[in-house]
């Protein structure tokens, strides 16, 4: 799909950041496929009603971040996902906006999150401080506060975020700490994500306070398990399943 109908137009006032904002939270939602032909100058000119010297600065940005490449007689095709660059602070800063994320991307994260949220949990119960588990708690209380309005979806993945990153933090490793950090947007959409598709919260926060409880006895194996379960949870509310070292879509049993 190339058309661009139905993306929304930017605001002028943003220029070409603006620009560059709208249109790679095109790619990052899918609405292009890896290697398809990519709108030309002209088309997106065109269409968002904006001069060339400002299209070609809003695709500079998507080159440097891994999402678009451009060339010679070719033109100008997205990237193949795994050549998108994740880590990068402007991608996470556009990801946090995503309404409708891409779903090989939804899953990227989740298996990032699998394969190390469960050793950091081990980890900050081994070295979590009274000044950590202070804010572990505070995350965890204002999750319970919120859990049970509907209408304060977005107030309560905003405290299961600050509950996770809380937990990277407790590691007391200062790569870990800053990945958390790095990463808060694509947790917090996947978490939002997750949150969208599921009924009620209450199993999903009776699994956080167990993370917490293994965390403030200082029990890494129980810390560990109940990291996974946590995730179990996450991966059932989105519908997918892990399988040796990838994921598909479908129910994964709690």
């Amino acid at each position: 799909m190339n058309t661009l109908s139905n993306i929304p137009l930017p605001s002028d006032a943003g220029g070409a950041e603006a620009l560059a904002t709208t249109l790679a939270h095109a790619v990052l939602s899918g609405h292009w496929t890896p290697d398809g032909t990519f709108p030309r100058e002209l088309d997106l000119c065109r269409h968002f009603g904006a001069s060339r010297n400002r299209v070609r600065n809003a695709l500079a940005t998507l080159v440097s971040a891994g999402l678009i490449e451009r060339t010679a007689g070719r033109g100008t095709v997205v990237r193949d996902i795994a050549d998108w660059h994740l880590l990068d602070p402007q991608i996470s800063d556009w990801m946090g906006g995503l309404e409708t994320p891409h779903p090989q991307l939804v899953r990227e994260v989740y298996a990032f999150r699998l394969s190390t949220e469960p050793y950091v949990t081990e980890l900050a119960a081994l070295h979590a401080t009274a000044q950590d588990l202070a804010h572990l708690e505070t995350a965890f209380d204002g999750m319970r506060e919120s859990a049970g309005d509907p209408l304060r979806r977005e107030e309560h993945a905003g405290y299961d975020v600050a509950f996770h990153q809380a937990i990277y933090r407790a590691s007391h490793n200062l790569v870990w700490h800053q990945m958390g950090h790095l990463l808060r947007p694509s947790i917090m959409q996947l978490i939002t994500f997750s949150h969208h598709q599921a009924g009620s919260l209450d199993d999903s926060l009776e699994r956080h306070r167990g993370v917490m409880e293994a965390i403030r006895l200082r029990q890494p194996d129980a810390a560990h398990k109940a990291a996974e379960r946590v995730l179990a949870r996450t991966a059932a509310d989105l519908g997918v399943e892990l399988r040796g070292r990838s994921l598909k879509a479908t129910a994964l049993p709690v």
